[in-house]
């Protein structure tokens, strides 16, 4: 019975799919926006982010991050269940303003996270991220919302992890513009 029910699913998910193809194309990118507040100021939230390579401590399918230079990265993540890896451009950065960068390879995305102070010591993180699902899981999981659901889990990690410390572990206050 149990078998059932997931073939019936699975078929309901894959003809949902197809329709929503056939409706917007195959290569639309997806479009999010999510926030969190925290409890600290916007320098401390800003140097935080810039430590790309902690990312994993709160970004749970992250597995790596590794900087490069100042304005590209190295990603290895769990991506609709597989392991993929891709790079990354830091297109902008302005010191606790803005960090907005575009994949040049690997996984389709792009975005840009902001740092608005809303008093000396409490910050708005707002992440917008453009992604453009490939295979079958990635876009069945894109139907019932797991990229938004974990990013906002994502955000919440990050503003526990950053309270928890009260102040950053590093930070890079280069700005960067292209």
């Amino acid at each position: 019975m149990a078998a059932a029910v997931g073939a019936v699913a699975a078929l309901a998910v894959g003809g949902y799919l197809f329709a929503h193809q056939r409706r917007q194309g195959s290569g639309m990118a997806k479009h999010f926006v999510e926030f969190v507040e925290l409890d600290v100021p916007v320098s401390t939230a800003y140097n935080q982010w810039t430590q790309f390579e902690e990312f994993p401590k709160f970004m749970a399918t992250v597995q790596s991050v590794e900087q490069v230079d100042d304005t590209h990265l190295h990603w290895r993540a769990l991506v609709g269940g597989k392991i993929k890896e891709w790079d990354a451009e830091i297109t902008e950065q302005i010191p606790d303003q803005r960090i907005a960068w575009r994949s040049i390879g690997g996984v389709d995305n792009s975005g840009v996270v902001t740092f608005h102070k809303i008093n000396d010591n409490r910050t708005r993180v707002t992440l917008q991220m453009d992604y453009s699902p490939q295979t079958i899981a990635e876009k069945a999981g894109d139907v019932v919302g797991a990229v938004k659901l974990t990013t906002k889990a994502n955000l919440q990690k990050f503003k526990k992890l950053v309270e928890s410390r009260g102040a950053e572990t590093g930070a890079w206050r280069g700005t960067v513009t292209h």
